[in-house]
Order: structure tokens, then sequence, then C-alpha cells
């Protein structure tokens, strides 16, 4: 089975199917994450069948049309562009900001926007707390997702901020999802949040457990948060 073969069928089994543009697109997307790849650390994921699986499909799991269409969405840690760029792909009406503290990963990203022909589309330089305290960005989402980047509790103190009140923050989780929710719900507390659901899935063909957490912000975030770079990774919220 080719790789587009791969994505489709999956795609389809999550309810999903593609048209022939996305299907383009996420082609011209995974052959542009793996030559760079071979240069910049993008990725421990290389097969081509994997790739279609873990990183694009996985990406869509938690789309919902009601939350992402025509909305300002931010990914946190976005890395080599995921779930952000899947989703756009999937929904281009998105207004989608890619956050990472690294220039050459967003150098790669913000060819890839270009070599898709992507729009709205903004790459900002930046670590996640400092995003939190930037005017132009703190509470400005209505949605802001990502995927295994830190504890639940550090991971929160990331997000939160970002999110307007009225918004949602979805933290996309592997095998311990369950764990980390119930130590992450002081400190979601904390920042304005409410956890309002806890999906579990499976990718199509996989057996490893996934979860994706649905934190609702409820009221705004404490001026004094996020807390300075390094702070939050040292001294979690709600854990003494």
């Amino acid at each position: 089975m080719s790789y587009l073969e791969k994505l489709q069928c999956c795609a389809e089994a999550i309810g999903m199917p593609l048209t022939e543009e996305q299907m383009h697109r996420f082609e011209v997307y995974k052959d542009l994450l793996l030559e760079t790849n071979k240069s910049l650390n993008l990725t421990a994921i290389t097969d081509p069948d994997e790739v279609a699986v873990k990183h694009m499909v996985d990406s869509l799991t938690v789309y919902d049309a009601r939350r992402f269409h025509n909305r300002t969405i931010a990914d946190v840690g976005t890395g080599a562009g995921f779930p952000g760029l899947p989703l756009k792909i999937y929904d281009t009406t998105m207004r989608l900001t890619l956050i990472d503290s690294l220039a050459k990963r967003l150098h790669f990203l913000e060819k890839v926007v270009q070599e898709l022909g992507l729009g709205q589309v903004r790459c900002t330089h930046a670590r996640a707390e400092e995003a939190g305290q930037d005017k132009t960005l703190r509470e400005k989402f209505d949605v802001v997702v990502a995927r295994a980047v830190a504890p639940m509790p550090v991971l929160a103190e990331y997000c939160l901020p970002l999110v307007r009140v009225g918004g949602v923050f979805y933290a996309m989780k592997g095998s311990k999802g369950m764990e980390e929710t119930e130590e992450g719900r002081q400190a979601i507390s904390i920042l304005g949040g409410k956890i309002t659901n806890i999906r579990h899935l499976t990718l199509p063909g996989l057996t490893d457990k996934r979860y994706i957490i649905t934190v609702e912000k409820i009221r705004p975030t404490g001026p004094q948060y996020p807390r300075r770079p390094g702070v939050a990774a040292k001294r979690p919220l709600g854990k003494h």
C-alpha cells in the first residue's frame, strides 16, 4: 500500500475522507518532511506508512468542525508542524499560528506553508511562556492545541494563557493520558480552565491508546501566568 493509499484508508477509517487537493498537499508535506529530516532532526518516524498514520491522521483526530472551522488556532510546541499543519490542510478556513522555540524548525514550516500554498498561517518564534505573556497572543485564540509537548500541569501553563475565555484547549496525549489528566486538574483550575471531556481513541491498525483532553476556558488566566521560562517545568502548578 502506498503512502497516499494508507493515508486515505486511515482518514476514511476515522470518518475524515480526503479530497484530491488535500491528498496532494499531504504528499508534498511528507516529501518535504522526510527530505529535510536528513539534515534537521524533525521526526524519529521516517517510514511513509507510519508518517501517514502516526503524524498526519493522528493530527486530524482532534478536529471538530464546530471548534475549528473559520476560527483562530494556535499550535504550541508545533515541532515539525503537528497537529497544526494537517488540520490546516484539512480545513483551510482556520487562521493558524504555529509556535515553536527553534528557528530552524520554523524555517522548515514556512517553506512547507509556501510550497502548499496555504494562506493565513503565522509562524511565531517564541518559547511558550513568552508567547503567553505577549499581548498580541495572550487570550486571543479560539482553540489552542498541543501534542505530547510536556506533562499536563506544565502544558496547561503553556497553553491556557493563550486561549480566550469561552475558547478551548485540546491536549493530545499518549497511553498515560488519564493519569496525566488527574495530575493536571489543579493546575488547569488555577489557570482558569475546566476539563469537559476526555476522549479515548486508537489509530487505525494500531493498539496503543491515545487520549484527547478537552479543557474549556471559563475565566481569564491570572496575569502572573505563565511564569518566566523554565519555571513551569521545574515547579509545576498544583504540585508541592
